[in-house]
Formats: structure tokens, sequence, C-alpha cells
């Protein structure tokens, strides 16, 4: 039996010091001298190879245990770092172009529980009730504890029409809620707009995809012809926006930036981890071969007044584009505090149609603001009162998450609460008392997209004297 130990022991040796060996020479191509190998740790990971596949009471192949193994690596480094296996990796590519199969939310990890950060709007999770802050316990009869996260995430996929049950923890609840899901293909429209009012452009981003910068683009053109020419300001919607893709979010900041203005620049340990990105083409269409769809957009935009919509479920890339927009004092930013999430995952393909996603950086806005496990902090707090309460015990930040970054440019990664502070007084009673919850971000009853509309015809006014 131990010659048996011994040997699988030796074949994870050799497996797992060539994996180190490898990772050490590419990591550190630049350096003269490489750092010692871990020999104790790796002996105690052979040995627990060893006895698994000698003891374990039924046979394991070597491919589920080194898969299991990557998995506990990434997944122990902090919430957003994963192992793609082809699937995984497949399901990423779909679902940055905007169309994929599956309920419609954002998750997480915390605890070996499902973390919801955000229903994505105008989908399945959206429209069941899912909230940020849920945590799903049971995926139909599975129970999610000990499941990675791709795996939960492969069992919430589906065919179109197919149903599954969803128990969650909600805080407030005593016990936990069962909610059916009907699958369904996923198309998010990225980018929706419309007259507020005669005069005052709303533009909402759901997601920052592959072609939300050509569709804002499309937007705004319609929406400057629909005004006849005439539009006194503009309210960019970008709550519960759970991020996407960094280009997206560099060509969305450019529609309303001067040119070679500074979006975002990032710091990691590798010198492809460190960019500065700034609103020029090359930086939004980073060699896709289209063609600049924001080279004829009307210079009305760059100096147009304006107010960004943020809030808990303002994430990544929506962090990007609010901090950009506030430290260019080109936007007042209004609403509630943000996510925090200011990390950058790269995918790292590795073969056999795999990958890893991996932290690799952080993103800092224009001014040297760390996002990370802060987020943005609006200009002006301004909260729905008739959700108020609900927001407040079902806010979910980054900070919140086990294993999150901490935030290098404050000696307290944990983000100040600023709603919290807020007064009662501060509320009138008559809308405090409003049980009208919103129907929809951009309706008639959106109080905080009144309450931006507000503040752009006061502009205008003060502008105007």
């Amino acid at each position: 039996m131990r010659s048996h130990i011994e040997k699988f022991g030796l074949i994870a040796v050799g497996l797992i010091a060539g994996i180190f060996l490898s990772l050490h020479f590419s990591a550190s191509a630049e350096k003269d001298t490489l750092a010692p190998l871990p020999v104790e740790e790796l002996r105690a990971f052979s040995e627990v190879f060893g006895r698994i596949k000698s003891d374990y009471v039924e046979p394991v192949s070597d491919k589920k245990l080194i898969t299991e193994a990557i998995n506990g690596m990434l997944s122990g480094l902090d919430p957003h770092s994963a192992y793609l296996d082809a699937e995984g990796f497949k399901e990423l590519q779909v679902g940055t172009q905007g169309e994929f199969g599956g309920l419609g939310i954002e998750v997480g990890m915390e605890e070996g529980l499902v973390k919801v950060i955000s229903p994505i709007e105008d989908t399945p999770a959206y429209h069941a009730g899912i909230k940020s802050g849920d945590l799903i316990i049971k995926l139909d009869d599975t129970l999610v504890k000990g499941l990675a996260l791709n795996d939960a995430v492969k069992r919430m996929r589906g065919k179109p029409g197919s149903k599954i049950v969803l128990t969650i923890m909600r805080k407030g609840e005593s016990k936990p809620l069962a909610i059916t899901v009907v699958r369904a293909v996923i198309k998010v429209q990225s980018v929706k707009s419309k007259l507020a009012e005669p005069g005052y452009a709303f533009v909402r981003i759901t997601q920052f995809q592959e072609h939300t910068g050509e569709g804002l683009a499309n937007a705004l053109d319609t929406l400057l012809k629909q005004s006849n020419g005439d539009l006194k300001g503009i309210v960019l919607d970008l709550r519960n926006d759970p991020g996407g893709l960094l280009t997206a979010a560099v060509a969305v900041s450019s529609a309303f930036l001067p040119k070679d203005a500074l979006v975002v620049y990032t710091e990691g340990r590798t010198e492809d981890a460190k960019m500065r990105l700034t609103a020029s083409a090359e930086n939004y269409l980073r060699g896709n071969g289209s063609s600049d769809y924001l080279k004829h957009l009307s210079g009305v935009y760059k100096n147009l007044p304006m107010v960004v919509l943020v809030n808990g479920g303002s994430a990544s890339a929506s962090e990007i584009v609010a901090g950009a927009l506030q430290d260019h004092k080109r936007a007042v930013i209004m609403g509630t505090q943000s996510f925090g999430k200011g990390s950058v995952q790269t995918i790292l393909p590795l073969g056999n149609n795999t990958a890893i996603k991996l932290t690799t950086a952080r993103y800092y806005t224009p001014s040297g603001r760390s996002i990370q496990a802060k987020g943005i902090v609006p200009d002006i707090l301004v909260e729905d009162p008739a959700t108020a309460s609900m927001d407040n015990a079902f806010r979910l930040r980054e900070a919140d998450l086990d294993r999150h970054l901490s935030n290098d440019r404050q000696s307290n990664d944990k983000a100040e609460d600023t709603s919290a502070k807020q007064s009662p007084k501060s509320i009138s009673k008559a809308v405090e008392n409003s049980k009208a919850e919103i129907s929809e971000f951009g309706a008639k009853n959106d109080y905080q997209l009144n309450q931006a509309l507000n503040l752009l015809k006061g502009m205008n006014i003060l502008h105007g004297k």
C-alpha cells in the first residue's frame, strides 16, 4: 500500500513541479533568478493526491483530481478568479456578444454558496423577483454547498423553456424561498434610450458588451434627431449594470469626454497589466476591424449638461465610466454608492479550449482613485424612498465578499456606507410614505430619474442667468 502511495506521490510531485516550473519561467522571463519551489507544500500535495488515489471509497481519475486542484487554487484567491473548462470558456465568449442561454443573473461565490450580485434587466431571473444579495442554496434538488461556481452556473444554464427551482435565503425572510425560473435565450439589449421629457435625453446601459459603444452612438444620433437638435441635458443610467467589457466602458466614456482624455489606468505585476486607456479610437476598437462609430457623433454630447445615475448594483465597467466622468467634472454623479469591483480579470487560454480567468490588476480613475472595495461615491446622494429601506437591507458590495482584494489607496477597504447616514428628514414625508415602487428604470415614477431631470433643469436656469 505504501509503495502505491509513494508511486502516486512521485507522479504528483513531478506533475505539479512541472506546472510550477512552467509558471515560474513564463511569469519570470525577465528576472535573473527564480524563486525556489515550495518543496514542503508540494510534498503535502503529493501525499494527499496519493491517499485519495489509494484510499478513497471510489476510484477517482487523475484528470478530476488535477482539475479540482486548479479550481481550488483559483477560487481561493478572490471572488472573481476561476477555471473555465471548454464549456465555460465558450459561454464566456458568447455572453460578451450579448446573447446566451440561462437565467440572467450576475453571480459570485460566498462561503460555498452562490450569491446574486445583480439580476440582469429584462431577463427571467429579473422578472421572477431574484434580488441582489440573495444566497442560492439549492438548484432544483441539488445543494449548492460544495459545488464550484462554474458547476453551479452550468446547472443554471439549460434548454430555453425548461424550468429550474432556485431555493434562496434572503435577509428579512424567516425561511428559504423557492422561486421557479423559466430558462430563456438571454438577448440583452445593452442600450435603451428615449426622450424623458422634451429636450432631455435618457440613455440606459444594462451591460457593457461587444456592440455597446456602437449602440450608444446610434441611440445618441436618434435622440438628437427626435429633439430637432435642441437637447438641453442627458441622463446616463448605469443603475444595476454589472459591467462587462473594458473596451465598451472606454467607448461610452469617449462619447462624452474630450479626445485623448484619460479614462482609466490599471496597475499589476506584469507589464501587460499596466495600461493607460484614453478616449481614442485605438483604445475602444482594439483592432477589431470595425470603423470608428463615434467619429461622426455630434459634438453637442461633449458639453451637454449631464447626470449619471448609479447604485449598489453598478459594478466594474459602470464604475469606470462614472469615475472617469466624475474626475473630469464632465457629469454629476447621482444615486447611491456603487458596488466597488475595481479589479481586472484577464482570460488566459490554456489549450484544449480551456482557460483561467485570473485577477491581474486593479483599476484606477483618472485622478488615481482605486475603485476596489469602495466604489464610486455619488456627488449627490439620492435614494428612492419607496425602496430605500429594502435596498439598505439587501445591499451587497465587493467589500462584503469573502477574499475580496483590498483597496490599496486607503487604510480601510470597507467602503463607508454613505447612504445609511442619510437623515430621514432629508426626504419629504409625502414621498417617504409612498408605497409605489418603480415599475422599471426610466418610468414616470422613477424617483431618482426625476431628481436628475430637476437638477438638469436647474443647471439650465443657472446657465441662462
